[in-house]
């Protein structure tokens, strides 16, 4: 994989918490999606959310996304509530994400594509862009050149021009994701990532995540159904049933937890 425009590692810093959840609660009429759930991840983690479907997974992650309000509770990103934050201003805060059904412009061309994801950062304003002004140029070829280091960091570079809806499913996947990255998350939210990819193609999505970390220092959170996935590239794991957090651990203390098993497996055994 090719690292062209990407920075290199350094010695790494000492951990510091990055996003906050506490005690978040979300309703759908009678039913409760997510009760009094509580977790930490620390700048450079990789960490898992797991649990049986309808567990409250996706419903976690578009509070996150602020695509969901919480009806009590409190999510804190870098310093800063989410509550206090437009809708319209996650990706411009710091954080990114892909969706377990691509959302993709599929007659785009995947560089395109990935220059979308680069609007957060950009400033000129319609006035701006209808006049031409010499700025909006420079910011347009910032924008482009950005994109372009992101095609190449993913392996793209040989299906920039392509349409991203001639793509096979594990190509458009590293689409979203370089789209994603474009707004140069601090957070990087996967849901489902592995979703419809065969062994070979999620292992080699499991060494890119690694590198995403390591490589662009993003903190990641994914959601995953593919266990050999999460216990081999996250750092810790958060497990939900029945949207109440179950264990939070090491991937090893999760995977034993007895209410785990029981969540997974119907068995303490």
């Amino acid at each position: 994989m090719s690292h062209a425009g990407t920075p290199s590692s350094d010695a790494a810093a000492p951990p510091s918490e990055l996003l906050r959840v506490s005690q978040i609660r979300v309703c759908f009429g009678g039913i409760v999606a997510l009760d009094d759930v509580s977790f930490g991840i620390e700048t450079g983690q990789i960490a898992g959310l797991i649990g049986p479907n309808g567990a409250g997974k996706t419903t976690l992650f578009n509070c996150l996304s602020r695509l969901y309000e919480y009806e009590h509770g409190t999510i804190v990103f870098d310093g800063t509530p989410l509550s206090a934050v437009a809708r319209h201003r996650i990706a411009a805060l710091g954080i990114g994400r892909t969706f377990q059904n691509l959302a993709l412009f599929g007659t785009m061309s995947v560089l395109d594509n990935v220059m979308v994801g680069r609007h957060c950062r950009t400033s000129s304003g319609f006035a701006a862009n209808a006049l031409q002004l010499p700025r909006v140029w420079a910011e347009s070829l910032r924008t482009r050149e950005r994109a372009r280091e992101l095609v190449e960091f993913l392996d793209l570079d040989s299906v920039a021009r392509a349409a991203a809806c001639e793509l096979p499913l594990a190509v458009q996947k590293r689409v979203e994701l370089a789209r994603a990255l474009a707004s140069d998350p601090k957070l990087l939210l996967l849901d489902e990532p592995a979703s419809g990819l065969n062994h070979q193609e999620a292992a080699a999505l499991g060494r890119l995540i690694l590198e995403i970390r390591d490589r662009l220092r993003i903190t990641v959170l994914l959601v995953e159904h593919r266990m050999n996935l999460v216990m081999s590239i996250c750092d810790k794991v958060v497990a939900l049933n029945f949207g109440r957090k179950i264990a939070d651990g090491t991937p090893e203390q999760v995977r034993t937890h007895p209410d785990v098993i029981q969540a997974y497996l119907g068995t303490t055994a």
